[in-house]
């Protein structure tokens, strides 16, 4: 007789997330995040959990079967200490109505904590300490006053949930439980829809730290998206605090698409803070590479640049090409020599006809897709170039890959009589094709697509992703050899370089 071992798996492993926005977060990971906790809370009858953005419930379920074991010695008697746990250290904030139904299941086996079935016998109304509220936006000049979500997108019935986050949308945030948390940690909805083009959203996580902060947790920890890591939309005051933010201990970062959640594509990777109120000193950076450790954590102070560098071996390359001298003068950085987005005052939805015929005077333009052609009167922003060789880059270069080795697109050399939409910026204009050349074979190299690479988080490839670019000479076509023996990068840098980088055809 041949005896099958029936498999009960975690429901919270096989949840399917409901959008990019609100991510489920697998517990594998969220006990990731509270192995960085100090062991002492699980013994600690008096530590206060909060997870102010609950989902599924993991984070309180983990919580709580952590404190489970380490109040044993304190309370023998097992429903005398899940009573405990239940009613006096662990409180969950719902994003929905649904949400809140899974994570009180979750927690008290049950989505009524006063539920027949509910593992605490104590509670005496159906909420327990999971709580939503279907909160209002406040309306401002179209946006709301607390998290700028457009009034055209979110103006809705007060029967229907309107994303007003409750944490977000209260004057006084500490009095929705009016409980000192020791530890607040989750994982925040990421970003709301501005009403703009197409899928236009603005990120929203950052607000959550922020106001998860002023609420002093001895610990807060949070997973979030690390586009913060370079700023952009709305991000940039935000990344500048994190930075020199002291109280930051541990910063875990997964760069790999998918690596973090499987099936959820958030371009540039995700991560994971401790903030610790009482720390006072560098921050733990550790990189994962397919679930695992890549390389040993190390201590630094993230503000050394004005983005976080997140690879720790980058670290004493960047040091090295910003120490550089020629003849005693520090280089100046590419992105002095790159044009702002619209160069020349054209969106990327802008296209002329599609042939010279029965133009006046016939300019060429280079736009999404497709070249078309214009009229040289129509053309009011820096037109001075136009008869210029220039060095055309596409403002937006990303791929679906799972890691992105390439960074850059393939430059385009564009002679005079010929311009470009918003699709491109203009990476240096010149006198003569050979300059404009030179500039595209450099931009063509593993080592300066290497400093591209530590400041583009995402797809956006504008001005800013040059500025760790050095500016080399444009008077030869470099090798990356050359531009490595120019900074004596030792072998395991370059070996780090070319590792991280994908080579791409020199043209001549």
């Amino acid at each position: 007789m041949t005896f099958q071992i029936s498999h009960n798996p975690d429901v919270l492993t096989c949840l399917a997330n409901l959008s990019n926005d609100e991510v489920f977060t697998p517990p594998a990971f969220a006990n990731r995040m509270l192995d960085e906790l100090p062991s002492a809370l699980w013994s600690n009858p008096d530590a206060k959990f909060l997870d102010p953005f609950s989902k599924t419930g993991v984070f309180l379920r983990e919580i709580a079967k952590r404190l489970n074991e380490g109040l044993r010695p304190a309370f023998p008697d097992d429903q005398e200490r899940l009573n405990h746990i239940l009613t006096n250290q662990v409180f969950g904030i719902a994003l929905t109505e649904l949400t809140a139904l899974i994570s009180r299941r979750s927690l008290y086996c049950s989505k009524m904590a006063d539920g027949r079935y509910s593992i605490c016998d104590v509670f005496d109304e159906k909420d327990g300490n999971i709580i939503y509220e279907n909160r209002q936006h406040t309306w401002d000049g179209g946006k709301c006053k607390f998290c700028g979500a457009a009034q055209s997108v979110y103006e809705r019935s007060d029967d229907l949930e309107n994303y007003a986050y409750l944490l977000l949308h209260h004057e006084k945030p500490e009095e929705i439980f009016d409980v000192k948390f020791d530890v607040i940690i989750g994982n925040p909805p990421y970003q709301l829809s501005d009403g703009g083009h197409g899928a236009s959203a603005k990120p929203i996580y950052h607000k959550f730290v922020e106001q998860a902060k002023k609420l002093q947790p001895s610990y807060l920890s949070m997973v979030i998206p690390a586009r913060w890591y370079s700023g952009g939309k709305g991000l940039d005051d935000f990344r500048a605090d994190m930075l020199k933010d002291r109280r930051m201990r541990k910063l875990v970062d997964y760069p790999k698409l998918y690596d973090a959640f499987p099936g959820v594509k958030i371009r540039g990777g995700i991560c994971y803070f401790l903030w610790e109120k009482n720390h006072d000193g560098m921050c733990e950076v550790q990189t994962m590479w397919d679930g695992e450790p890549l390389g040993e954590p190390v201590a630094r102070y993230l503000d050394q640049f004005d983005v976080l560098v997140r690879r720790n071996e980058a670290v004493s390359v960047l040091e090295k090409i910003q120490a550089f001298r020629h003849e005693g003068v520090a280089e100046p950085t590419f992105d002095t020599v790159v044009s702002r987005s619209k160069p020349f005052g054209f969106r990327t939805n802008f296209h002329g006809k599609p042939d010279a015929e029965g133009l006046d005077d016939p300019i060429k333009l280079y736009g999404s897709q497709k070249i078309s052609w214009i009229e040289r009167n129509i053309i009011t922003q820096n037109a001075d170039w136009i008869e210029r060789w220039k060095v055309l880059m596409s403002a937006v270069q990303g791929t679906s890959a799972a890691v992105e080795t390439k960074f850059l697109s393939n430059p385009i050399v564009s002679g005079p009589g010929e311009i470009c939409t918003e699709t491109y910026v203009v990476a240096g204009q010149f006198e003569t094709e050979d300059e404009a050349e030179y500039c595209a074979s450099y931009l063509r190299t593993r080592f300066a697509r290497f400093f591209v690479s530590l400041r583009k988080a995402a797809q956006h490839a504008s001005r800013d992703v040059y500025s760790f670019v050095p500016l080399v000479p444009l008077d030869r076509h470099w090798t990356d050899q050359e531009l490595y023996q120019r900074y004596e990068l030792t072998d395991e840098e370059v070996e780090f370089i070319e590792a991280t980088v994908a080579p791409m055809e020199q043209r001549r």
